[in-house]
């Protein structure tokens, strides 16, 4: 399969890349800079990321360009840039003044390949501390704006380019054209990676992998979990069971409508009663990280002992996706944790099952694009993302049965409402968070002193980043009226206006 490799210096913009190359059905991965893959004939081009490190750091990502560089076609971003201009001893030193945001393009070298169809004048975004002050002689100009003449270059002699600025990030006017430039004109892709020819590889692998061997997956009822599942039901029919656990953290009614949803997909679905399991285990626990493990151990304690009552299973299927994959690993420098997750990070010795992940390399808006090419209903493919923890990271504090409730109710209305009011499919994800306080609130002649709770609603493609939602403010108005008379112990209801970055989505 033809892959483009991008290697990861730290930008928090290094998942859009990804995102943007594969807009072009052209397949791509992610890797950290000092761990590059083994480079093979399917390899067809290399992209270095940005970084949040100046070249000129003691700790700067250092990669070994000798791997691939004058072998195979190279795009270097902002840092990726700045890099290569440092190793053939340019000259690159801290800005006067931080450039970052709009700027525009006032020289375009319409003969370059790179550039074809990027205009003059057009907007592009820019996020760095130093800039290019001189190239080595062998290097060439391709674009500049007002205050960086070196916006961009290549090498001569070589597929090798580069630019300052992030031509993956929305603000850039012309970036997703330039992408594709690169992967399409200079590494010279096809674009054959579509959600079709995906389902046919990996059913075909999952057949080769897995035979005859039985396979038990953890349902959710979401998008990830069900699309991994009708993959490998595809592959290996009846040799999968599937399992889905009432952790007790789900939302109002979901166990019982989830298994219903599931009748008619032609799933072995067995419910697992399991409440009991993690309140038990999070009695007490207050900070988030705490609780996301103590959930996936439990997760996999249950799931290890409903396995043990299934004979001859040899394989844990789970839904993970890439920024699952993405936001939990950390090396020196790149992808930082931000969490961990409970579908991440392999199994316990103890479990003697193997780890199958039919999605794990693709991005949310992917997996729905999977999903429909299998065949999977609208509603369930439009389902908000739920989190694996559920709503224990959305109760700040310790984890109640009343806490529980009192938020299963807030979020029922919440839910709801986006539906009835047509706002549901306008919205990525959508939730309400119980805050660890308690407000004085007048109901009718009576002093109260309640709950609060926040509401998040948000609008994304994957979840990497994500803007808050502009809900009308009549529709608030209504829900937060509906919240206060009909969730008794809730006096005030808030609504979250942070975008990510710098907040996350969830609030722990």
């Amino acid at each position: 399969m033809q892959t483009i490799l991008i290697l990861d210096h730290g930008s928090q913009y290094t998942q859009l890349i990804a995102r943007k190359i594969r807009e072009a059905n052209v397949y791509c991965e992610i890797h950290p800079y000092n761990k590059i893959p083994q480079i093979t004939d399917d390899v067809k081009g290399i992209v270095l990321s940005g970084s949040p490190f100046s070249v000129t750091d003691s700790q700067a990502p250092d990669t070994d360009l000798s791997v691939f560089k004058g072998k195979l076609p190279v795009l270097g971003i902002c840092y990726g840039a700045q890099y290569m201009v440092h190793k053939s001893n340019g000259k690159v030193e801290k800005s006067a003044i931080r450039e970052y945001g709009r700027a525009r393009l006032v020289s375009v070298n319409e003969d370059c390949k790179l550039l074809k169809g990027v205009k003059k004048d057009s907007q592009v975004w820019m996020s760095h501390g130093d800039t290019i002050l001189q190239l080595p002689e062998n290097f060439e100009i391709i674009c500049s704006t007002n205050d960086v003449e070196n916006a961009g270059y290549k090498i001569k002699g070589e597929e090798t380019y580069a630019v300052q600025f992030h031509p993956e990030v929305h603000h850039s006017e012309f970036g997703s054209t330039l992408l594709k430039n690169f992967v399409m004109d200079i590494c010279h892709c096809d674009g054959s990676w579509t959600p079709k020819s995906f389902v046919e590889s990996t059913v075909n692998d999952l057949k080769k992998k897995l035979q005859n061997d039985k396979v038990v997956l953890g349902l959710s009822g979401g998008v990830d979990s069900s699309v991994a599942a009708m993959l490998l039901h595809r592959a290996i029919g009846q040799n999968l069971t599937c399992i889905f656990v009432d952790n007790g953290l789900l939302r109002k009614n979901e166990f019982e409508d989830v298994l219903e949803s599931y009748k008619n997909m032609g799933l072995n679905v067995i419910g697992v009663n399991a409440k009991n399991d993690f309140y038990s285990v999070l009695a007490g626990v207050t900070e988030p990280e705490k609780k996301r493990k103590a959930i996936g151990k439990t997760f996999i304690d249950v799931f290890d002992r409903e396995a043990n009552k299934l004979k001859d299973v040899k394989w844990l299927g789970q839904g993970t996706i890439y920024p699952d994959v993405i936001e939990s690993s950390s090396v020196k420098g790149p992808s930082q944790t931000i969490k961990s997750h409970h579908n991440v990070g392999g199994l316990p010795d103890y479990m003697k099952l193997q780890l199958v992940e039919p999605l794990r390399l693709l991005f949310k808006d992917e997996v729905r694009r999977v999903g429909k090419e299998l065949g999977l209903k609208d509603e369930l493919l439009q389902r908000h993302p739920f989190p694996g923890p559920g709503l224990a990271i959305r109760i700040l504090g310790d984890i109640t049965e009343e806490k529980i409730k009192i938020l299963q109710e807030v979020d029922h209305i919440f839910i709801s409402s986006l539906k009835e009011h047509n706002l549901y499919n306008k919205v990525w994800q959508a939730g309400a968070i119980l805050l660890p306080i308690q407000s004085v609130g007048v109901m009718g002649d009576e002093r109260t002193y309640e709950r609060v709770v926040a509401l998040r609603a948000v609008e994304s493609v994957d979840g990497m980043t994500a803007d808050w939602c502009h809900l009308p403010y009549e529709f608030l108005a209504e829900v937060s009226n509906k919240i206060i008379n009909q969730v008794k112990g809730v006096n005030r209801v808030c609504y979250d206006i942070s975008s990510k970055p710098p907040a996350t989505i969830e609030w722990e």
